[in-house]
């Protein structure tokens, strides 16, 4: 008797649990709802149960289907609040600090992803101490995947207004986007942060649309289905992780014996310029995988009783970092920049010594050039470029195994990442992306094309904004065209994909770094999307938003005459005279150019080609250089004006 009361309570409670009325983790206190725009409010009960919304004086009644799904829809708003929004079922939730403003989706991968804190944190320090506006807020999508099936919510998240507590982990592009919007319209502005470093276009694309357009996506996407595929691969990548890195510091004499101590006598050592590279070139395709490097340095003692800093550019592979034998610091992969606090007691007066240690799992690394090398304090500086003492570990190995990266496989983000949200009304899409597939760029521009269409086929709203960044410049500077340049080819295909309607483009032509594929200006990124968002979204037509874009071309004898749009108040050669112009015949040999403005239009030839046929612009990874802007400060988009297709 006692067990079946038992039993029967059990059930009478968990049914009681079934029907609360529960929300998507985006409906949720301090949430900033698209204005001027029906708005979706939904979330899940048990089958019929009755749910009403209160909200601004008004009631709205729903039922949830025999799934448990239900939704209400409530008219536009103006922008305003904060405002109080109630629902009542068998339970009530109570949402509270509600603002009606625009939203924008900021999603792609890392450079999108790269929040204020990290990296960025000393560029932006003034942005980062100052931030405090409520008004701007955003939401932050956790990483993750599922190949099997959309998700209807997102398993963690929450509306967080800028100031400088939450402002380290917004993206800075989305920051700096929404703060000149802000200081433009005084409405306020969400960001829903949904960015992942490294992923492909494709992995951002639903299942339906790869099936229909890209089967070979698709199919790679069913594989990923089965879980134990996904565990056997990330199982056997990890036993062989760890047997090579294991391997390696068995094998490394710098450990053995001690290299990080600072009494080392190292006067057998060999010595190298730093910044340095590392490279192998074995024909038996092994390599050396371990570099230890020591430098001595005079600390005077104005710095030894107060805060320091110690900046290592950028290295590759990976690094541990000692000052007299104490651990400072590590860093596992290529991209970050290396920056170390040194903790209270670690310099002395006199002489200190800095010992690295880099670990490079393939034949190329060493210390980037063109990086910052010193060690700082408030009222000192002691750059640390140029001779070190080095000496390899004193062995060789195979390259470290190929990863494969589960997380960017085709429709696996999507699903996780941007299906949960396509309940909630957003204004547009903000687009930084494109890194990863300039390895395989050939069908960008349709993989491009698929994701805006798929997107807006799913929020069902229309065509709304979708405004993106052109990849920047990046790797060594060329003063040549480089025809077989995959960066040049994205660059293009992104301009192509202007066509698709309701498209802005910022050129960031001129702010990337030869050296990083993360560029620190994101302010003026940022800045360059606003003004595509005001033209596009804002309706401020007669705004000069964009960089002059490739338009036509017509032969004129020996000449090329180039017209575009986006000209505003008229072209100009910033800072000297025309470069990174180049001119072909019918034997595509590209002849540098001479160019000259006539009536907003270029005007473009070469005394070695009397029958030109086409003209290329900035194309290679790195046009540094390039100087095609109109007055209002904006760059040209590098262009060829051949019927180009990669």
């Amino acid at each position: 008797m006692k067990k079946k009361v038992f039993t029967f309570l059990l059930l009478s409670l968990t049914a009681v649990s079934f029907s609360q009325v529960r929300l998507p983790k985006l409906i949720s206190d301090g949430m900033i709802l698209q204005r001027n725009t029906k708005l979706k409010i939904w979330g899940w009960a048990s089958s019929g149960e009755p749910v009403t919304i209160f909200f601004k004086g008004k009631k709205y009644n729903t039922t949830a289907d025999v799934q448990g799904n239900w939704f209400a829809m409530l008219p536009e708003q103006k922008a305003g609040g904060p405002f109080t929004l109630t629902i009542s079922a068998s339970n009530k939730i109570v949402l509270n600090d509600i603002l009606i403003g625009d939203v924008w989706l900021c999603s792609g991968q890392s450079n999108m992803e790269q929040a204020m804190s990290g990296r960025l944190k000393y560029k932006y320090a003034d942005e980062i101490a100052s931030a405090n506006n409520n008004f701007i807020r955003q939401f932050l999508v956790p990483d993750k995947y599922n190949f099997n099936h959309a998700e209807t919510d997102v398993e963690t998240g929450a509306w967080k207004p800028a100031t400088p507590q939450n402002i380290g982990e917004f993206t800075a592009i989305g920051y700096f986007f929404a703060k000149e919007l802000y200081a433009k319209y005084q409405v306020p502005i969400g960001i829903i942060n949904a960015a992942l470093g490294g992923s492909p276009a494709e992995a951002w694309i639903s299942e339906t649309a790869l099936l229909k357009n890209f089967p070979e996506y698709y199919h790679e996407m069913q594989k990923f289905k089965d879980e134990k595929t996904i565990t056997d691969i990330e199982r056997k990548q990890q036993i062989e992780s760890d047997k090579w890195i294991s391997n390696v510091n068995n094998a490394d004499n710098g450990i053995k014996n001690n290299w990080r101590n600072p009494a080392l006598d190292d006067k057998d050592w060999s010595s190298i310029q730093v910044p340095a590279s590392l490279s192998d070139k074995s024909d038996n395709n092994s390599i050396t995988p371990v570099y230890w490097f020591r430098k001595k340095i005079l600390v005077p003692a104005s710095m030894v009783k107060q805060p320091a800093k110690l900046e290592l550019g950028r290295i590759v592979e990976a690094d541990s970092v000692f000052i007299n034998g104490t651990f400072i610091g590590t860093t596992s992969y290529q991209y970050p920049p290396r920056r170390y606090e040194i903790p209270s007691g670690v310099l002395k007066e006199g002489e200190n010594v800095i010992v690295v240690r880099i670990l490079k799992k393939a034949a190329n690394g060493g210390f980037v050039p063109d990086k910052r090398y010193e060690l700082t304090s408030v009222t000192d500086t002691i750059p640390l470029s140029g001779e070190w003492k080095f000496h390899p570990g004193g062995f060789t190995v195979d390259p470290a195994p190929a990863t494969t990266f589960v997380r960017w496989k085709p429709g696996g983000l999507h699903n996780a990442m941007i299906a949960p949200l396509t309940n909630f009304s957003i204004k547009g899409v903000l687009w930084y992306q494109g890194e990863t597939n300039a390895n395989y760029p050939a069908n960008y521009r349709q993989l491009m094309q698929t994701l805006i269409e798929d997107w807006r086929r799913l929020w069902q709203k229309g065509n709304f904004p979708f405004i993106y960044v052109q990849l920047p410049n990046f790797l060594q500077a060329s003063s040549l065209p480089q025809l077989n340049s995959n960066w040049a080819a994205m660059r293009q295909l992104q301009l192509q994909t202007l066509s698709v309607p309701n498209t802005g483009m910022a050129v960031t032509i001129d702010l990337g770094e030869w050296n990083d594929i993360h560029p620190e200006n994101k302010k003026d990124a940022g800045y360059r999307l606003s003004l595509l968002a005001r033209k596009i979204s804002y309706g401020e037509k007669k705004l000069v938003a964009s960089g002059p874009l490739y338009q036509s071309m017509k032969v004129d004898e020996n000449k090329i005459i180039i017209s575009f749009s986006n000209t505003g108040s008229g072209l100009v050669f910033k800072n000297g005279q025309p470069d990174h112009f180049f001119i072909a015949g019918k034997d595509n040999r590209y002849k540098k150019a001479n160019v000259a403005i006539r009536q907003n239009k270029l005007v473009v030839w070469s005394d070695e080609v009397q029958q030109p046929v086409a003209v290329k612009y900035a194309w290679a990874d790195n046009p540094e250089g390039c100087n095609l802007y109109n007055k209002e400060g904006l760059p040209a988009s590098p262009f060829t004006t051949d019927n180009w297709k990669q």
